[in-house]
């Protein structure tokens, strides 16, 4: 299903063929982002992924954004954990100019110190935006406390302070650790020939400099009892997050996970929408997911509420996460979570930019991709009393967190404490 090939320099290239689609969707993804980075050089993976759209020694900004969107394409960046992409989507004719636009970014980015002053202070601007939305900062305390002191823990734009001291000599040495081919892959989902993706990949990224391949610390995790972190602020509504350590990506219980997410808090089907929302109007927006890195990972909830609702809330959560511990789940409920699993997986896979999107994330990080029926089988064999033990093995105090931002006094701190438990 999926065509894979390495270039002279190293470079790992992978394609999916959609031939009923007009359209390709390119990415190239660097194994560098936020747990990469040293506490001084927070925020430089996203700092330096703004600035390769500031302009070549070829190309201006302008005429970077003009190349793709004049011919009627699209593109766009991100940064996270543990990767950074530069992503296009055009018509399929336009192959060989998407490639030539990439490369250009990647490998020969200005890196001007006008273009650097510029963007650190938006980039300050954008993380002061965050801080002022407490539905967003409320994450970034929960990650602090799942992986207190760690690059996991830090936000991934950085600090006003990491961003303000970062050098464009550190900017450019950071470039050069990281973006060189052991590095890199390129992902391409479309309309197109195997052959001639394969050489034009090859044509356009032959003088990657060659390099060594990322490493990082891997997570530790010794809490031993739950923590609660409540930021008191006059907001309109409280906002909650709450986190339990699990595993990583590659952990033989990830599909039953996502699984247990879905029945959980995965739609509006699930039980914490159906029981919070719908039965008692408890809550506005209540939802689960998941974050699966390397070697760790989280289940996470989040809701905004009432403050004065905040105890009830927190105990019917609770609840409901004790209950799938104990309790087979229901045959019906069971069978409608794996076809809303099986479901999102093959309608996200119809877009040529989210199929490029799975391809390049399990290229960069496992160096194979699976298929969609490889996914399909490990669903299929998921039963309800896997969903209980996975649900025992991640749901215990001892990896339990809270955090909350809201207009909370002394009283209720107390009482959302001795409501933090899970046994």
């Amino acid at each position: 299903m999926y065509e894979l090939n390495t270039l002279k320099n190293g470079i790992r290239c992978a394609g999916h063929i959609m031939p009923e689609r007009d359209s390709l969707s390119i990415g190239v993804w660097i194994n560098a982002g936020a747990r990469y980075e040293s506490k001084r050089e927070g925020g430089i993976s996203h700092f330096l992924e703004h600035l390769l759209f500031k302009g070549t020694f070829k190309r201006s900004a302008e005429e970077i954004k003009e190349a793709i969107e004049g011919r009627g394409g699209a593109m766009n960046g991100f940064t996270s954990e543990e990767f950074t992409c530069y992503l296009v989507k055009v018509l399929n004719r336009d192959m060989g100019t998407a490639l030539d636009v990439l490369s250009d970014m990647v490998l020969n980015a200005r890196l001007s110190l006008e273009d650097i002053e510029k963007e650190r202070t938006v980039i300050k601007e954008e993380i002061k935006m965050y801080l002022d939305l407490p539905s967003h900062h409320v994450h970034d305390l929960l990650v602090e406390m799942l992986w207190p002191g760690q690059p996991l823990g830090r936000n991934l734009a950085g600090t006003v302070e990491t961003v303000g001291a970062i050098t464009r000599k550190g900017i450019r040495g950071y470039k050069d650790r990281f973006y060189n081919p052991s590095n890199i892959v390129i992902a391409a989902c479309g309309n197109m020939r195997y052959r001639d993706f394969f050489d034009s990949c090859e044509e356009h990224f032959k003088t990657a400099s060659k390099g060594h391949k990322s490493a990082f610390k891997k997570a530790t995790e010794r809490q031993k009892r739950p923590r609660l972190n409540i930021l008191s602020k006059q907001t309109e509504q409280t906002h909650l997050a709450m986190g339990v350590h699990a595993f990583g990506r590659n952990d033989p219980d990830r599909y039953v996970l996502t699984l247990l997410h879905i029945i959980l808090g995965g739609n509006m089907s699930s039980r914490l929408f159906r029981e919070l929302r719908e039965r008692r109007g408890l809550v506005y927006e209540i939802g689960t997911h998941t974050k699966k890195f390397y070697d760790t990972g989280a289940f996470l909830i989040s809701a905004g509420l009432d403050t004065k609702k905040v105890v009830k809330s927190l105990d019917l959560m609770t609840k409901e996460l004790k209950k799938i511990k104990t309790k087979p789940v229901g045959r019906d409920e069971f069978e409608r979570g794996k076809e809303f699993y099986r479901g999102q997986l093959l309608l996200g896979l119809e877009d040529t930019v989210d199929h490029m999107l799975w391809m390049g994330e399990y290229m960069s990080a496992d160096g194979r991709i699976l298929t969609p029926g490889e996914i399909l089988g490990k669903i299929d064999k998921i039963t309800p009393d896997d969903i209980r033990r996975v649900a025992k093995r991640v749901f215990n105090d001892a990896g339990l967190n809270l955090a909350l931002i809201g207009p909370i006094n002394k009283a209720e701190e107390r009482s959302i404490s001795e409501a933090l438990t899970l046994t």
